[in-house]
């Protein structure tokens, strides 16, 4: 990291932690507090009415130092702009929850069908931009394959997948913003070592925002991100794949999410064809609650899963 992205990354944090101490205040006299699902680890009963949509505070930090760093490229525009659709989503679906005061929103079709609109707005950029390409690059041989046309079904399938991973992670205190950080680094070494230095400050400058969001977010948290959070954070996470040309690499350098992901399917597939569970609770940080597990265990353990994730990562890409 260069010695001005290390004075942004810095910066990212200072504003994300005077954004938390603006909007957690107002968000709390707003009475946006989250509603724990009784079907949840009975030990979340006692988060019930902890205020949500906490993820605007990592979300305005990361535009304010955009603006001010003024990285205004295409490439940050896109993903700034992929970002807050996803967020624009995930708020909706809290201001539900919170005015209706239940656990569930936007409908699981409405959500799909604002997810996909996202995803071809990132593709549209790229065709208007001449850089779509049907090539895609292959982990571990490190080669690039054509696909054609099948490249936009797949790319679609690749972000709202991963939009919706990171959402099922946000289940702890600290979980899903600590292993973004973690992905979201391993990212910024890809765009360095690609000479992509705009989608490398991009990656610091939401790595610093969500360190200052940690801090509130840490457990026992004062405020959750809500959906606005995860959604969002989904959604730069697979955007920054994308225009890398690393979509393939998201099930390793986020294999937290996508575990998480596959222990929900596995877990309602059993159900379905054999009426047995495979684990106690799903998405499996649940599982290991269940199991006896302090929270900040799992969530200590699911951190390190997720960096020695990343270090696979990079050997096999680079």
């Amino acid at each position: 990291m260069t010695d001005n992205l290390k004075v942004w990354f810095i910066i990212s944090i200072a504003v994300a932690l005077l954004m938390g101490k603006i909007l957690i205040p107002i968000l709390t006299k707003l009475k946006a507090g989250q509603s724990i699902r009784e079907d949840g680890p009975k030990s979340h009963l006692k988060k019930n009415g902890t205020p949500t949509i906490g993820g605007l505070i990592f979300l305005s930090a990361l535009v304010i130092i955009t603006l001010l760093s003024g990285n205004l490229s295409p490439q940050v525009w896109i993903l700034i702009l992929s970002t807050s659709l996803f967020a624009l989503t995930g708020f909706i679906d809290d201001y539900i929850k919170v005015t209706k005061e239940r656990n569930l929103g936007l409908t699981a079709k409405q959500k799909l069908f604002l997810q996909i609109v996202g995803a071809l707005i990132i593709l549209i950029y790229q065709y208007k931009s001449k850089s779509l390409s049907s090539d895609l690059f292959i982990p571990f041989i490190k080669t690039s394959v054509n696909i054609g046309l099948m490249y936009i079904p797949f790319i679609i399938f690749v972000i709202v997948g991963t939009v919706n991973s990171v959402n099922l992670t946000d289940g702890l205190d600290g979980l899903a913003a600590g292993t973004s950080i973690i992905t979201l680094g391993f990212f910024a070494i890809a765009a360095n070592k690609l000479q992509n230095y705009h989608i490398e400050f991009f990656c610091i400058a939401l790595m610093g925002s969500l360190f200052g969001f940690l801090y509130f977010n840490r457990n026992p948290a004062k405020v959750f991100m809500g959906d606005t959070g995860s959604l969002s954070l989904g959604g730069a996470i697979s955007a920054v794949a994308v225009l890398l040309n690393l979509p393939l690499i998201l099930p390793i350098a986020g294999g937290i999410f996508f575990i998480e992901t596959l222990s929900v399917i596995i877990q309602v597939a059993s159900f379905k064809l054999r009426g047995k569970r495979v684990f106690l609770m799903a998405p499996l940080h649940h599982h290991f609650e269940e199991s006896g597990w302090k929270e900040s265990k799992v969530v200590i353990v699911f951190y390190i899963v997720q960096f020695v994730l990343c270090v696979i990562s990079y050997f096999v890409v680079f």
